[in-house]
């Protein structure tokens, strides 16, 4: 039977930091250890996680995370082999990766709380990763299929970070093209999954196509010629969709 006296109350701690249902509730903290963490504010606790590294602070089999580690062992697959044909990830496996993304989905969302975009950057990119060897090498198809559903978001993230970065160096122009990139990104995961029907009324879509709504009106006309040479650009790409952006923000810069 464990001491109940060894282990601490944590009563104080959550009265002084209320739970606000609706809100991401995330704060900064230096640890003991001296290292930074994050912690997220829960209606039934606290979550606290390292602020880099895996979240949880473990290292499995051996390696910074379980993603390092499939890497790793796909590139030694590679070089053993002359390609990465063959190479399998069990359902166990997958479901390792899974786990795993839930932690860095956690703290990439309290980091995009506390505008801390590089370390959001950081850790959509490395899920995506994810995404990606599962999507590719996973032994079933439900391994290789479960976490598409999540990528429009994972991505959605990331390009929302990166134009907040942008904005915060004063370049709308890198801003916006981040947008863009984003929507181009987004047109092709619904493209490839056989539902490019539902990129007009995508939540994601509609979110990036906002942040370029407030976007465009910061624009100096000096920049008219460039958005006329990028129309000029996806027209002869055939990118229709990109087109019609940049028509909306040359009308609005008239």
């Amino acid at each position: 039977m464990t001491d109940k006296g060894s282990h601490p109350d944590l009563s104080h701690l959550l009265q002084t930091w209320p739970y606000q249902p609706g809100q991401i509730n995330a704060r900064r903290i230096a640890g003991r250890d001296g290292r930074d963490k994050v912690q997220v504010r829960i209606d039934l606790g606290v979550l606290q996680m390292e602020i880099d590294g895996r979240p949880d602070g473990q290292q499995p089999h051996g390696q910074a995370s379980a993603l390092e580690y499939q890497q790793l062992r796909l590139q030694n697959y590679a070089k053993q082999n002359g390609s990465s044909l063959g190479f399998v990830l069990s359902s166990e496996e997958c479901s390792e990766l899974r786990e795993e993304a839930v932690q860095y989905y956690h703290r990439y969302v309290a980091l995009f709380a506390l505008r801390d975009f590089e370390r959001v950057i950081r850790d959509t990119r490395r899920n995506l990763e994810t995404f990606d060897l599962c999507r590719d090498f996973g032994q079933s198809e439900l391994d290789r299929q479960v976490l598409e559903q999540f990528r429009p978001q994972v991505i959605t993230m990331r390009c929302r970070s990166e134009a907040e970065i942008a904005l915060h160096a004063e370049q709308p122009r890198e801003a916006l093209r981040a947008l863009d990139r984003g929507l181009d990104e987004l047109r092709a995961v619904f493209q490839e999954a056989g539902v490019a029907e539902a990129f007009e009324t995508s939540n994601e879509v509609q979110l990036l196509r906002g942040m370029r709504d407030v976007l465009v009106p910061k624009l100096p006309s000096s920049q008219r010629e460039e958005l006329l040479e990028r129309l000029r650009a996806a027209l002869d790409a055939e990118n229709y969709e990109l087109a019609a952006i940049l028509r909306d923000e040359l009308r609005m810069l008239s």
